[in-house]
């Protein structure tokens, strides 16, 4: 089982948060030429609209039975071609070169180090064509938003889930456990390790990419240094 099956059945109720990242990626896959390819598609939250807004062959990866088994159901539910496959980002292949791979709700923070990241950056650019893109985002690195996150019960907004959280500053690593109903019951944790400004950028250049823009949202805004979101859009040479 994967650690993250048990976050399936909330998953939806965990991402409501996020939605303004869609119409980005959907814009970004109309813009693809080729295929179409999100890394931790987990349930088909954006995967699902980029194929129905665009008509496109979406592949989808990840390493959840649980969230493929929703993901299939609802891409069959709504008619849109989502092809998933149970696979680690750290070792997806293709065997048609992508026009566009993204990875969306800072699921790249989940790899807790360089050289897992390192080797997603590798994969990626070994499955896009040149002149494709690599998308993705996630969190600016706040050590004072971090600290105050830490050890202390919180419940989402206008919904049954209570978090813990715990942070790490020697590893840039935060840790949060879910309850669904009510403290202390029915838990869940996830790990996801911050990464700042240079790391992405020498992720972006070891890898044989080009930053083609920094964003501060996905309005598109510039990223400056009041930013709390990296949104990346990187390009492979040629």
């Amino acid at each position: 089982m994967s650690e993250y099956d048990p976050f399936a059945e909330i998953y939806d109720e965990w991402a409501d948060v996020m939605t303004e990242d869609v119409p980005f990626y959907v814009e970004l896959a109309w813009e693809a030429d080729g295929p179409v390819v999100e890394l931790a598609v987990g349930t088909g939250r954006v995967a699902i609209p980029v194929a129905r807004e665009t008509g496109k062959r979406v592949l989808g990866f990840d390493s959840s039975p649980a969230m493929l088994a929703i993901a299939r159901e609802r891409a069959a539910q709504a008619g849109v071609d989502l092809e998933v496959h149970e696979q680690d980002m750290r070792d997806f292949e293709l065997e048609e070169p992508a026009g566009l791979v993204y990875c969306p709700f800072r699921a790249l923070l989940h790899m807790p180090n360089w050289a897992d990241r390192r080797r997603v950056f590798e994969r990626v650019a070994a499955a896009l064509r040149p002149g494709g893109r690599f998308a993705w985002n996630a969190f600016v690195f706040d050590p004072e938003i971090a600290a105050s996150f830490a050890g202390k019960l919180r419940r989402r907004p206008g919904g049954r889930i209570w978090e813990w959280t715990e942070y790490d500053p020697t590893e840039n690593r935060i840790e949060v456990t879910a309850y669904v109903g009510q403290p202390g019951v029915d838990e869940r944790t996830l790990k996801l390790w911050w990464v700042n400004r240079s790391e992405w950028e020498g992720l972006i250049d070891v890898s044989g990419l080009e930053v083609e823009a920094l964003y501060g949202w996905f309005d598109r805004r510039p990223f400056d240094e009041d930013s709390r979101e990296f949104v990346w859009v990187a390009r492979k040479l040629g």
